[in-house]
C-alpha cells in the first residue's frame, strides 16, 4: 500500500473522527454520521479493496468509540464494513457506466447513507433495541444524516480532487 494513501486515508478518518465527536445529538442519541462522508471520500479518491477493508474497519472501530447512541458500539462494528462494501460495489458499477464526478459522488453518498443507517438501525435493534420506532429514527435521523453528508460531499469532493491532482497523489478503481 502506498505510504502517500495511506497517510491521506488516515487524515480522512481522523478528520471524520473529530466530527464525529463534535456533531450534536439529533434525536434519541442519535446524530448525524460525519464519519461516512470522510469514509466514502476515501473510498472515492482511492478505490481498491484493501483501502475500502481498512477504511470500513478503522471507521467501525472510532465510531464505536465515540458514539453517544445506546449499544451503539457494536452496530456500528456491523455497519460501517458492510457499507464500505457496498458503497464501493455501486462505485465499481457507476464507474463502468459514466466518469465520477461531483453529482456523482453526491448521489452515492446519499444511498450510502441511507444504507449505513438501516443497517445500523437494524443491527441496534436486533441487538439492544431502538429508544424509538424505527420510522421516526429513520425520518429523524437517518434523512437528515444524509442531506448533511451529500451536501458536505458536493463542497468537499471538489476541493480534495483539485488537491490531489496538484500534489500527485491519486488511485484508480481496481
Amino acid at each position: 500500500m502506498n505510504t502517500k494513501v495511506l497517510v491521506s486515508l488516515s487524515l480522512l478518518v481522523g478528520i471524520g473522527a473529530v466530527l464525529h465527536t463534535i456533531v450534536p445529538p439529533i434525536l434519541f442519541g442519535m446524530k448525524p454520521d460525519m464519519m461516512l462522508t470522510m469514509m466514502f471520500l476515501g473510498i472515492l479518491l482511492f478505490p481498491g479493496i484493501k483501502n475500502v477493508l481498512l477504511l470500513g474497519f478503522t471507521t467501525a472501530v472510532i465510531s464505536a468509540l465515540t458514539t453517544s447512541f445506546p449499544g451503539g458500539q457494536i452496530a456500528n462494528i456491523i455497519d460501517k464494513p458492510i457499507t464500505a462494501f457496498i458503497f464501493f460495489g455501486l462505485l465499481v458499477i457507476i464507474s463502468k457506466v459514466t466518469t465520477l464526478k461531483t453529482p456523482t459522488a453526491a448521489a452515492l453518498t446519499a444511498v450510502g447513507t441511507l444504507v449505513s443507517g438501516v443497517i445500523f438501525l437494524s443491527a441496534a435493534a436486533i441487538l439492544v433495541g431502538l429508544p424509538g420506532g424505527l420510522i421516526a429514527l429513520i425520518t429523524g435521523v437517518v434523512l437528515p444524516a444524509a442531506v448533511v453528508n451529500t451536501i458536505v460531499m458536493v463542497v468537499i469532493y471538489p476541493i480534495v480532487q483539485t488537491v490531489l491532482k496538484r500534489t500527485n497523489i491519486s488511485a484508480k478503481l481496481s
